[in-house]
Order: structure tokens, then C-alpha cells, then sequence
């Protein structure tokens, strides 16, 4: 097996460290979008977990939005939680507060502590997949795990149209 990338071995090396046995898969075949992640390990793209970052207008907090694949997010709703209008977080922003670039963000291992909301729709699966630090790299995991490691809200957080 070769060995991952430096990204990807950042991520890896702390779930090891937080006590999951979760092991973080690259391939040569992009992940970026959900329907590639499905389509590469085999599962419905309802089971890929989106990490969307999205920014407090007022407070400039980033806020992060684990969604299910399949879903798309009711930005109003995140607002709502967040108790204040969010914005779509550009691509320096995500960098700055993950350390990660959009289309690899981990759901855990940034570099500012984020509020968090866990899809809901993503609890009626046994197994699931997210973002392991590369457009290229996942790990598979449980929700009852990503909702632990994540501290993350269980919600609603898609859109009517989803």
C-alpha cells in the first residue's frame, strides 16, 4: 500500500490518536463531489458526507454543515441556528480555518474550533463516508462516530427540494 499524502496522514493520524480505528483511503480517481465518492467505494451518495463551510456574516464565525450527499442545504435553516445570516465561505476562508482546500475538508482537525450540524438524514445509515484532507481521500465511519468526534448538532439541514 502506498503511503498517503501529508494531508491525508494528518487526518489518519489524528483519528488514530482520538481512538477511532477509521482508515483513510486515497486513490488516483477524484472524491470531490459526492456522486464521485459514491461511485468509488460503492455506496449511495445519500451515505458521503459533505463538509460545508459557511461563515458568520456578522461574527465572521465559520460554521460547519455535515450533509448528506444526497442533500442539499437550506441555507436559511443554518442561519437560523447559527442565530445569525451565513454567508458561502470562499475558498481562502475555508483554507484559513481548516487547513484544508474545499473538496478535502475533514470533518474534524481544523484549525479553528467551528459549530457544528450533523445532517439528520445521515443517522439512518450503518456506515458512511467522509472527507479525508485531499479531493482524493475518505474514511469510512459510523454517524453515532461522526456525531462523537464532531460534537456536532444532529439537525435538519436540508433544503424542502432535497
Amino acid at each position: 500500500m502506498s503511503p498517503l499524502s501529508p494531508s491525508s496522514q494528518k487526518v489518519q493520524d489524528l483519528l488514530l490518536s482520538l481512538g477511532y480505528d477509521c482508515q483513510v483511503q486515497e486513490s488516483t480517481t477524484t472524491t470531490r463531489t459526492a456522486s464521485d465518492a459514491a461511485a468509488l467505494v460503492g455506496c449511495h451518495v445519500g451515505q458521503i458526507v459533505k463538509s460545508l463551510i459557511f461563515k458568520g456574516s456578522i461574527t465572521s464565525k465559520p460554521i460547519l454543515v455535515l450533509a448528506s450527499g444526497a442533500n442539499r442545504v437550506n441555507e436559511h435553516l443554518i442561519s437560523t441556528y447559527a442565530a445569525e445570516p451565513i454567508l458561502r465561505a470562499d475558498p481562502d476562508f475555508v483554507r484559513a480555518t481548516t487547513g484544508y482546500a474545499i473538496g478535502g475538508v475533514p470533518p474534524i482537525g481544523h484549525l479553528q474550533p467551528m459549530e457544528t450540524y450533523l445532517d439528520e438524514d445521515l443517522i439512518q445509515y450503518s456506515a458512511i463516508w467522509a472527507a479525508a484532507g485531499t479531493p482524493n481521500s475518505l474514511f469510512k465511519l459510523t454517524p453515532g462516530e461522526l456525531q462523537k468526534m464532531t460534537a456536532g448538532k444532529v439537525t435538519k439541514v436540508k433544503d424542502q427540494l432535497s
